[in-house]
């Protein structure tokens, strides 16, 4: 039976900085865009522009009625986050806090809050308003149903 070749410690420790490196480069991701989303932006949507659903859109998220003016609602199971900048005004944004991935925590004072670092962003548009977050939420496109239902796009 052979000895085994003894590695240097240098080596290990250099192939574990490379393993540790490449994690946290692609934990850090440099895609502001939810999985499977490409192109540009959507469109915003409010209340008075957004159609109602006709077939392809998804389930109703919520009721307007539980989204309060000047604030909005999170879906952590959805990891999304609907707001109502004005009266009538409907936005959504991923709740996935786009510093470090965190999900938001509370909105008040017309900002989406995480409570992982202290980002905040504004709630008409999903920019920063606080860092240490450099990029916006990424919006998502919705319909609001006559009925007062809120559905993805």
């Amino acid at each position: 039976m052979s000895e085994p070749t003894p590695t240097a410690r240098r080596t290990v420790l250099a192939a574990g900085a490379v393993a540790l490196a490449g994690g946290a480069l692609a934990a850090c991701g440099g895609d502001d865009k939810p999985k499977g989303q490409s192109g540009s932006a959507p469109a915003p949507q409010t209340a008075a522009s957004a159609a109602p659903s006709s077939g392809g859109a998804g389930k109703a998220l919520l009721k307007s009625s539980a989204v309060p003016v000047g604030g909005g609602t999170i879906l952590k199971a959805e990891k999304l986050v609907v707001t109502q900048p004005t009266a009538g005004s409907f936005r959504c944004f991923t709740a996935v806090c786009t510093h470090e991935g965190c999900i938001v925590g509370t909105v008040a004072n017309g900002t989406i809050d995480c409570p992982c670092h202290g980002s905040k962003f504004h709630i008409a548009d999903g920019a920063v308003a606080h860092g240490p977050a450099t990029r916006p939420l990424a919006e998502q496109q919705i319909t609001v149903a006559p009925d007062g239902n809120i559905s993805l796009a």
